[in-house]
């Protein structure tokens, strides 16, 4: 998935504006705050120092960040403006605010126009929130994806979860919102020079946290889903040629291939373990250890067989059976073949 993303800067209102958003943004996480209170928006709205178009503009709420909305007057509502920013920080062992530009927005308190804001209350909300969740998140796949699209993805599928618990669409929102965050930080470390090392310990883990409540709440499809992405941080940076790495990994997915095996990512796990036996095969052949490279060429075969037995109408099944065919060739599965 290629999404980026920016977050907008916004400016300071005042020391005493500072006071009552901090205060607010205590009593939302709350026993009982209002639910009917908090909200979010569709689309980026100005907050204005009054209810007047050509009022300051003091802030900029973009999709899918939150509101309390103080009260309603005509056509605009006061609200306490991008009260969660410092939510996923809290939450993160790396106090790594979220797609980083996020450290400089200031909460604010003011006015802005009543129109594409969405709460709890809303009717018909969940499917509202999804279906514009899945509209960013096609744009941030998009070449040249909009500024932005990617962390409004995240968040408004955040908000179905957390606003509709009960929806049918509440798992899948919460796994969609999770994977791109993972993706997104995926990206971020895979820029590090320490992304090479080869031991997963010698870089920054990807945070887990969202994963990891989505494997705890909703138990199945979206928790395999979830496993599969947070073995990317068992897995090593590089190879370097040698056959620790590859040998690991097959284990870490035949493992995730057992315990999830109904799951949709089995036959994909299964996969991986076949190709990573192949390359194992090719590097036991140039360390010139015919031994070790004939019977990981064995184990490639064996995994083969076991994934177009489990999995047949898979495209996976299909795959595997290649790699399987080109080791039993004598064909290089690591590095250059040519004859």
């Amino acid at each position: 998935m290629r999404i980026f993303s920016v977050r907008y800067a916004a400016v300071g209102v005042g020391a005493v504006l500072l006071v009552a958003n901090v205060a607010a943004m205590g009593q939302k996480k709350g026993k009982d705050y209002d639910r009917t209170a908090i909200a979010t928006v569709l689309h980026d709205a100005n907050v204005y120092v009054a209810s007047d178009a050509d009022a300051q503009k003091i802030s900029l709420v973009t999709p899918g960040h939150e509101i309390q909305i103080v009260e309603r007057s005509g056509a605009w509502v006061k609200v306490f403006a991008n009260t969660d920013i410092n939510d996923d920080a809290n939450e993160d062992d790396r106090n790594k605010p979220e797609f980083g530009e996020d450290a400089n927005v200031t909460p604010a308190s003011g006015w802005i126009r009543d129109k594409g804001i969405l709460g709890p209350g809303t009717a018909g909300g969940d499917v509202i929130l999804f279906g514009s969740a899945a509209n960013f998140e096609d744009e941030a796949e998009r070449p040249h994806a909009p500024k932005g699209a990617a962390g409004a993805a995240h968040l408004l599928y955040k908000r179905v979860a957390e606003y509709f618990p009960d929806s049918p669409l509440a798992g899948e929102a919460a796994w969609r919102a999770a994977d791109i965050r993972w993706q997104l930080d995926k990206v971020d470390v895979s820029t590090l020079p320490s992304a090479k090392e080869q031991e997963a310990y010698l870089r920054p883990q990807i945070y887990e946290g969202e994963l990891k409540k989505v494997m705890k709440i909703y138990p199945g499809e979206f928790a395999a889903r979830a496993a599969f992405d947070l073995l990317d941080n068992k897995l090593c940076g590089d190879w370097q040629g040698l056959p620790k790495c590859p040998e690991m990994e097959t284990g870490l997915y035949v493992k995730y291939a057992q315990q999830y095996g109904d799951g949709p990512k089995a036959a994909e796990a299964l996969y991986n373990a076949v190709y990573r036996q192949g390359v194992v095969v090719t590097m036991y052949l140039v360390q010139e250890d015919k031994k070790r490279s004939e019977e990981a060429a064995k184990r490639t075969q064996a995994l083969a067989m076991d994934l177009k037995a489990r999995y047949p109408k898979s495209e996976f099944a299909a795959r595997g059976a290649s790699i399987a065919f080109r080791v039993s060739q004598g064909i290089a599965i690591y590095g250059s073949d040519r004859d």
